[in-house]
């Protein structure tokens, strides 16, 4: 695992300061564009990001005091935030979005040591240390600043960050039916290895490009022929 705790706490923040730069000031129209995800109006996009604060914030409550408060009460319940939110307002949608986020902050903020190692639960199962929080919102911020289709791109995001990201998807992907993959960082010498079907192909480019790559998003990666990169499954 090439991250720590504190690289992690210092990309949430970074992360959050980035997606709310770049939504400041919106009005209805620009709220209303098409994001970068298939189906999804920016309005879904930040109503995700501010149900996701939410949702972190039951976490740190969940380490601060023993009680089991999980994500989400529900995938359906979660679905229907997101499109609730869709429909709202944008300057209640701008007003969810920084109050969630200053919520999880404080009870970031708030936790002890020990408190950092209670076991919570993760929205896909997963018991994991509260220690994983920061990770879990950096990953939401960062890579959804980019979804925004407003500027931001994966070369934007700290180094750090994209070396850490790819090997969590890398690793994800480990499981995952698909065609098998050496992947290489051409400007920072990094390699990742998805197996899969077939003869391993080589894919190689510039880290930004890889972890688009990884995570679903448009990208400019050939093959050693110049042909484009496998595709490859969704990873969440």
């Amino acid at each position: 695992m090439r991250r720590t705790f504190d690289e992690a706490l210092g990309w949430s923040e970074a992360g959050t300061a980035l997606f709310l730069r770049a939504v400041a000031g919106w009005d209805e129209e620009r709220y209303l564009a098409p994001s970068g995800l298939p189906g999804w109006s920016r309005k879904h996009l930040v109503a995700h990001v501010a149900a996701n604060a939410d949702a972190l914030s039951n976490l740190t409550h969940w380490a601060a005091t023993g009680e089991e408060t999980p994500m989400y009460s529900s995938p359906r319940q979660r679905d229907a935030d997101i499109e609730a939110g869709s429909r709202t307002p944008a300057a209640e949608l701008a007003a969810w979005l920084r109050s969630s986020a200053q919520r999880l902050a404080a009870g970031v903020a708030g936790l002890t040591d020990d408190q950092w190692n209670a076991k919570v639960v993760t929205a896909q199962g997963r018991t994991v240390p509260a220690t994983e929080i920061p990770w879990l919102r950096s990953r939401e911020v960062c890579v959804h600043a980019v979804d925004l289709a407003a500027g931001v791109s994966f070369a934007d995001l700290p180094t750090g960050f994209l070396v850490a990201l790819a090997d969590d998807v890398a690793a994800k992907r480990g499981g995952v039916a698909g065609p098998a993959v050496v992947l290489t960082a051409t400007d920072t010498g990094d390699h990742w290895t998805l197996p899969g079907e077939g003869e391993p192909v080589a894919v190689a480019g510039p880290l930004a490009d890889v972890v688009a790559y990884l995570t679903g998003r448009p990208h400019a990666l050939t093959t050693g022929d110049g042909s484009l990169a496998p595709a490859l499954p969704a990873w969440l």
